[in-house]
């Protein structure tokens, strides 16, 4: 496997190239071969008609005399040997050689050209036809002519060479081009490297596509999404360290001034108030913990590798209530579940989701009066799954509506407990579940009504 980018887009250069200057080679070899062959049969030729336009009778017997240009027309650098033979139709030899490997067909009406082997060497050979008439006779006489093929083969050498030498040009100065194209265009890349390696490990500023080609700004922006991200993701994980750095040095003081306190007692009643005291702090406390906790876990929730699965919202309504109906109990309140369905199925994280409605429950319980009542509705409309919490508390004002989703914003007394998460953290859940949620006030009386709207599964 190659890994070099510059090595890949060579053979992929190299590849049909290749093949072009093998195809193009080929046919120059081919074009080089057909105009030598042409060349020398027409020179073949001309020997023959010139040598067959000297036959005559003399005393009424053919005779020929060869001229010296029907052989001069052969002279080349290349020296090659030439050979002729004259036969009349009765196989009387005339001139040349009587050995000559050359078959006439007296009647043939055109130049026949054969390629043959002559004292061991190659030879190109043409006979020619003449028709001869002697007082009313017609004879016939056969012109063979013959040329060893060295300086054929020499032309041919010549012309394909030099277009073989012009293709292997044309191949280098591509390969040298791309060598050096890419050299240059993947600079600003190599720079954008540099810029990678040069940079704090804490730095996650968007990176600049400045001079990359078009081609490879869709890989940059891609990176400065993730870098995105990742900002927000590691935003998020220092406002939630701030928050519970915050949030928990108060509680921790007063543990250690309390235990301090303890320490200096001796009555014991004393010290079982500062210890019931502690307890109670230690309580709140880790609920103050469990829900910052949870809201993390909500805002990673937000991330697409969070894992998600079918929820039955009907089974995780049913748990919750059970598990609140001792605090509901315990306050003489009314709290029951209204729905007509018999499933109501969603995409998303059962844990998340069962703490979506703990929150929303346990707000309603935590801020309706003794002896009130909350209700839970689930219905579908359309594609939707839409989830009400409705109290007969004191209700919040339209103008904190919004606010009450603020991180540790409480509109409750100051003696109220209560850590003003439940309801960012609900924000968190709902808004990593691609739901919406809003807060009214109810038709009649006093009250809150909080309703969550979460995409359904399909039937």
């Amino acid at each position: 496997m190659i890994d070099s980018l510059r090595l890949r887009l060579l053979w992929w250069l190299l590849i049909p190239m290749a093949v072009y200057v093998g195809l193009s080679t080929g046919d120059a070899y081919d074009n080089a071969v057909s105009s030598a062959t042409l060349v020398q049969d027409r020179a073949l030729l001309a020997s023959a008609r010139m040598m067959a336009g000297q036959v005559g009778w003399n005393d009424g017997a053919p005779v020929v005399s060869i001229p010296p240009a029907a052989l001069e027309l052969f002279a080349s650098p290349a020296q090659d040997a030439v050979y002729y033979q004259v036969r009349m139709d009765d196989e009387t030899l005339l001139a040349g050689r009587p050995d000559f490997p050359a078959e006439p067909d007296f009647a043939a009406l055109y130049p026949v050209y054969t390629t043959t082997t002559f004292e061991g060497k190659p030879l190109r050979v043409v006979s020619y036809i003449r028709a001869l008439f002697d007082e009313g006779t017609l004879r016939m006489v056969a012109v063979s002519v013959g040329q060893t093929m060295q300086g054929r083969q020499e032309m041919i050498d010549d012309q394909w060479h030099a277009s073989l030498r012009r293709q292997i040009v044309l191949l280098l100065l591509a390969i040298s081009l791309v060598v050096l194209g890419l050299t240059m265009e993947l600079r600003p890349l190599l720079a954008l490297k540099d810029e990678l390696a040069t940079r704090e490990p804490d730095s996650l500023t968007p990176l600049r596509a400045g001079g990359l080609q078009q081609e490879l700004r869709p890989i940059v922006e891609a990176i400065n999404q993730y870098i995105f991200r990742l900002n927000a993701q590691v935003t998020v994980q220092k406002r939630f360290v701030a928050d519970a750095a915050h949030q928990l040095r108060t509680p921790l003081a007063v543990i250690d001034s309390q235990i301090q306190f303890a320490r200096q007692l001796d009555d014991p009643a004393r010290v079982k108030q500062v210890l019931a005291s502690l307890q109670e702090g230690s309580r709140s406390m880790t609920d103050l913990t469990n829900k910052l906790l949870l809201l993390s876990q909500a805002e990673a929730s937000n991330s697409s590798a969070f894992p998600r699965a079918p929820v039955d919202l009907l089974a995780v309504a049913a748990m919750v209530l059970e598990e609140l109906a001792g605090l509901a109990l315990k306050k003489g309140i009314d709290l029951g579940l209204e729905t007509t369905l018999e499933s109501a199925m969603v995409n998303g994280n059962e844990a998340q989701l069962m703490g979506l409605l703990m929150n929303l429950i346990d707000n309603a319980l935590r801020y309706t009066p003794e002896g009130g009542k909350v209700t839970v509705g689930l219905e579908k409309k359309r594609s939707q799954i839409i989830i009400t919490v409705t109290d007969n508390g004191p209700g919040i004002p339209a103008e904190v509506r919004e606010r009450v989703f603020e991180r540790f914003y409480r509109n409750a007394a100051p003696d109220q407990p209560g850590s003003g998460l439940g309801l960012a953290i609900v924000r968190e859940i709902v808004q990593a579940s691609q739901g919406a949620i809003r807060l009214d006030a109810p038709a009649q009386g006093s009250g809150l009504v909080a309703t969550v709207s979460l995409p359904a599964l399909a039937d």
